[in-house]
């Protein structure tokens, strides 16, 4: 009981984190502590409404304006998609970790066997970034006389791991699913509390103006123009819906 209390309240603690890190104001335009929560959270948004729009603009164009097959499909693409998101993000994050805890392991080995060598390797690496030999001997020297301290740098220059860009495997799923489903819901709600052409309207709006909100977030991040970030995602989103419609519109009429 005691380790899953504890599995829960790190799982809760990641979220927390990974929430904090989007909605704070960074404390230097060179931070880039939120690049490792964005892609997971941006393209789950994005990714469940962009879906969800596109296959409830598909059924409605092959099926009209019939409530029930709309908000069935609705429903099933939420579910599917945000299991598939939250599984997919799960092995992904989950295969990191297992990789960069094998490399810790090899490297720990070939420090304890081979120091001579793995210094050498990381001279060669330093001299690459432009220190002359002294100097990049001096730093390994310094970084070899801390085992620990020497596997991070070997992992993190060498193979291009960190565990600092990575996090909970189970965070990470989680939160996929959340930001899928969130997504996923904009489209749908119209047609679970509206009828008819009401609701197709207001899910193509409501969705455009997710779409430029999610567009908007991303720019803060990414320190590009908030309006034209805003807009390319509509624009996109828009296309993406627009060809599933003339699809479901024509197969609709093909099948009848």
């Amino acid at each position: 009981m005691t380790s899953i209390a504890t599995r829960i309240g790190g799982t809760t603690a990641a979220l927390k984190a990974r929430l904090r890190t989007i909605v704070e104001r960074p404390a230097s335009p060179h931070e880039t502590r939120g690049s490792s929560v964005v892609r997971p959270v941006v393209f789950g948004a994005t990714d469940g409404l962009v879906c969800n729009l596109s296959l409830i603009m598909g059924v409605a164009g092959a099926a009209g304006e019939d409530p029930h097959g709309i908000v069935i499909a609705g429903i099933a693409g939420l579910l599917a998609g945000g299991f598939s998101m939250a599984v997919g993000e799960y092995i992904s994050v989950r295969s990191q970790r297992e990789l960069l805890d094998y490399q810790i392991d090899l490297q720990r080995h070939q420090l304890h066997h081979t120091p001579e060598e793995e210094g050498a390797i990381l001279m060669q690496i330093y001299e690459g970034k432009g220190l002359s030999r002294p100097e990049a001997r001096m730093i390994v020297k310094r970084i070899m006389k801390d085992p620990e301290r020497a596997i991070d740098t070997f992992v993190r220059e060498e193979i291009g791991l960190s565990a600092a860009t990575m996090g909970s495997p189970v965070a990470a799923a989680l939160g996929s699913l959340a930001a899928f489903s969130v997504g996923a819901l904009v489209p749908l709600v119209p047609f679970l509390v509206l009828k008819g052409g009401a609701a197709f309207a207001f899910s193509i709006g409501a969705s455009g103006l997710a779409l430029f909100a999610i567009g908007l977030a991303v720019s803060r991040l990414t320190h590009r123009h908030a309006i034209m970030t805003g807009l390319r995602q509509v624009t996109l989103g828009g296309l993406a819906a627009a060809v599933t419609f003339a699809i479901g519109s024509f197969l609709g009429t093909a099948v009848r």
